[in-house]
């Protein structure tokens, strides 16, 4: 495992320690740490936070990381003595809100549609060239034929 993975993931490590055990900031909501992506020269370092609840409390969380950037910068750069230590950035992580709405949708259409319903072919509009050289469009199903020309 290459050394900026190890740090990625000890950062990652890190980070969900401080915030779970040391900031005592009454904004906090209930964070989870979900990625960290870190610069080749481990100078610069992207931590991605998912927050259980509404809108408001990501809000007031992503007020509270912010807050506190310099003291958890300060304290990851102590515990993994790191020459450097990184300057860190607290970005939102949508994914897991995108995971469960794109479940959503996949349960609807699972509810609209019916067990037995045959394939339909996807008819196609194929641009070509009439007799007088004009553009026209023409209607096909299935397979991609040029005019004038089987299969």
């Amino acid at each position: 495992m290459p050394r900026q993975d190890r740090v990625q993931e000890a950062i990652k490590k890190e980070v969900s320690l401080i915030i779970q055990s040391e900031l005592n900031d009454p904004r906090m909501g209930f964070v989870t740490i979900t990625e960290v992506r870190i610069s080749q020269d481990l100078k610069y370092a992207k931590i991605f936070y998912s927050v259980l609840g509404k809108e408001e409390e990501t809000n007031k969380t992503h007020e509270a990381l912010k807050s506190a950037q310099g003291f958890i910068r300060k304290l990851v750069a102590e515990r993994l003595q790191l020459r450097f230590a990184p300057e860190i950035s607290f970005k939102e992580d949508k994914s897991g809100e995108y995971s469960v709405r794109i479940d959503e949708i996949l349960n609807e259409i699972k509810e609209l549609k019916p067990a037995s319903v045959e394939p339909v072919l996807q008819t196609r509009i194929i641009k070509e060239k009439d007799t007088a050289g004009e553009p026209s469009l023409r209607k096909d199903k299935g397979v991609w034929k040029k005019k004038g020309r089987a299969g």
